[in-house]
């Protein structure tokens, strides 16, 4: 399990030894065909700021290696917003006196035709964490309606059992992204106070239980302005290497969400500047080139527009984060506020014009 790893190491430590690394070491990565985790840890220093230009070089041509100037789209659909969890970031938080929502068979229908009139055969479905209200029996009965219209289907829910995790890949799951926030453990405790999502180690341990379930893909990562962004993203990547190494058979993604207003407020902790955003991406590209590198509506359009060319691999389009966003009007029970507003349309004319091809679907499921 990972926590055997992770308890080997000190949040002081490591942010110590980032914060200790020179032009040199940032020189022996930029040079190395393989980065290792040392190398990565230059990478996100502030020394490697003046090697930016040489890092996006790099990042957008070993992403082109391996990818092509292809970029996967999908679209998110919210079933819930019901949340048994204080999180003092997040706008499904217990504790904000929004009006909660949770959508019906029929209601789903009308999500899901919508979002077929757009193109899409990709899609991630997102809830709060609330067993009562959407616990296994209410995905199985949601699955059973959506799985039929789309090629490949990732959840972002509540953490689950193992046993669970393979019953959701029978229903038709392909993929399950968990976020840890931060790795923080001290400091974890602080934004989330209340609810299941309290248990540190039980949310850490959640990647090793897809990989025992044999989930074909995993989604990690780290909430960006919670903590020290170096930090929680070094972590990250020790996290990734050691469920790589571990789940072989697995294929993983990775995304670098920056704090949203919501519901209550959201003031980060820590700013993490468009540069920095830009020095991550190119650092975990240096340091996977199988990774997929994902980027939602969180980002600005003018910083998506030239997110595509150093190392991003799949974006969301068109996005609501409220639970029936594709057929009302409402947006008062959004998680957060997105940024690029622009249609499918405009995004796919986008690409296009930066000669990407944009990808409506994920895989055929008869060739799996």
């Amino acid at each position: 399990m990972f926590e055997s790893i992770f308890r080997t190491y000190s949040w002081d430590e490591v942010k110590e030894s980032i914060y200790d690394k020179t032009s040199r070491d940032v020189e022996h990565a930029l040079q190395t065909s393989h980065c290792d985790i040392e190398d990565f840890k230059a990478l996100i220093s502030p020394a490697a700021d003046p090697y930016l230009e040489q890092m996006a070089h790099l990042s957008r041509s070993r992403t082109l290696e391996r990818f092509g100037k292809t970029m996967q789209l999908f679209i998110p659909m919210y079933l819930s917003n019901e949340c048994q969890n204080i999180c003092t970031y997040c706008g499904f938080s217990l504790d904000n006196k929004i009006p909660r929502k949770t959508l019906n068979g029929l209601e789903i229908l009308s999500e899901i035709e919508q979002i077929k009139e757009m193109g899409f055969d990709h899609i991630l479905l997102v809830t709060g964490e609330a067993n009562k209200q959407v616990g296994m029996d209410y995905f199985e009965s949601a699955l059973e309606l959506i799985r039929p219209h789309f090629s490949h289907v990732s959840i972002e829910v509540q953490p689950l059992l193992t046993e669970q995790y393979r019953s959701l890949k029978d229903w038709g799951v392909h993929s399950v992204l968990v976020y840890q926030e931060t790795y923080h453990e001290k400091a974890y405790k602080t934004y989330h106070p209340k609810g299941k999502k309290s248990n540190f180690y039980f949310r850490l341990a959640t990647p090793d239980r897809l990989g025992e379930a044999g989930i074909r893909k995993m989604g990690i990562g780290a909430l960006l302005g919670l903590e020290d962004w170096r930090v929680d993203s070094f972590f990250t990547a020790l996290h990734l290497q050691y469920l790589e190494k571990k789940y072989w058979q697995s294929t993983f993604s990775l995304s670098f969400p920056r704090l949203r207003p919501h519901a209550g407020g959201s003031i980060p902790n820590v700013h993490v500047s468009d540069r920095e955003l830009v020095q991550l991406m190119c650092a975990y590209r240096l340091f996977n080139q199988e990774l997929d590198l994902s980027l939602s509506t969180r980002e600005s359009e003018l910083f998506r527009n030239h997110a595509i060319k150093l190392g991003v691999t799949s974006m969301s389009a068109g996005s609501k984060t409220n639970p029936g966003g594709y057929t009302q009007s409402e947006q008062t029970l959004e998680q957060f506020e997105i940024s690029d507003e622009r249609s499918v349309e405009q995004i796919c004319q986008m690409l296009t014009n930066n000669d990407y091809e944009p990808l409506m679907k994920n895989w055929e499921t008869s060739y799996v």
